[in-house]
């Protein structure tokens, strides 16, 4: 099977569709060669369009069964906001809750059941091409390659935190990339980088849609980089930069 691997959206539908068109996938999200998507997760807050993209991949997934969503820690907290947990309504998350207190109590129904369906029915990373690549958020280290405990949970949402905090009040993460040694092929998000960071058999491919950066997809497995540009305002600092 071969896949396009889709990095974080954070609502920004619009680079979605122009980066599937560039890709040949149809309006329906259906590719001529039966090539499939994976998605890394993070697909709302921050954008203009984050309920149309949950819409969106919630058929694909759920509906038409052709994709795959590994859902990510923004996915995690509206999870949490839509089954009635307390959540702070910040970090992006605000976007979201607006477009969803919009919405006629009908429609918002059908959106929160689609979203907690398609938040429950996805594990937390993918194993795919009969487990030489795998599809995580924030990543996942070697030894905990086929485990799904909390430990394990923890990491692909929020990658290798350390529990101290920048002054902007970030997590503090390891470099787990730079240490990865093992033979699966890892495709994941959560830390916007500027281009593809590829180091050992990982690539990050966060770039930073929602700052002003790309929308990128990985082929696989051609490992062939595919982006579209932002129609957001560039937010230089929310880049990482690695030595």
């Amino acid at each position: 099977m071969e896949y396009d691997i889709i990095g974080d959206i954070h609502g920004c539908f619009a680079e979605l569709q122009s980066l599937l068109q560039r890709l040949g996938y149809n309006e329906d999200g259906l590719h001529p060669k039966g090539r499939q998507l994976a998605f890394v997760g993070d697909l709302t807050d921050r954008g203009p369009q984050s309920l149309q993209t949950i819409s969106f991949v919630w058929e694909l997934v759920i509906h038409k069964k052709r994709a795959h969503y590994a859902p990510g820690n923004h996915c995690n907290k509206l999870y949490r906001f839509f089954l009635g947990r307390k959540v702070q309504i910040a970090h992006g998350l605000e976007t979201t809750v607006a477009e969803y207190e919009a919405l006629p109590s009908a429609q918002q129904i059908i959106i929160r059941d689609k979203f907690i369906q398609l938040y429950e029915q996805s594990p937390l990373y993918h194993q795919l091409d009969t487990k030489r690549l795998i599809v995580s958020h924030a990543g996942i280290r070697e030894d905990y390659i086929g485990r799904f405990d909390k430990r394990v949970e923890t990491f692909v949402l929020y990658g290798d935190i350390t529990g101290e905090k920048h002054p902007d009040g970030s997590p503090v993460r390891r470099d787990w990339a730079k240490y990865y040694q093992g033979k699966p092929y890892i495709v994941y998000g959560h830390t916007p980088v500027r281009t593809p960071r590829f180091c050992n058999n990982t690539v990050n491919i966060d770039t930073g849609c929602v700052f002003g950066g790309m929308l990128t997809a990985l082929r696989y497995p051609e490992m062939e980089i595919v982006s579209v540009p932002s129609s957001m305002p560039l937010v230089e600092e929310k880049f990482r930069s690695f030595n």
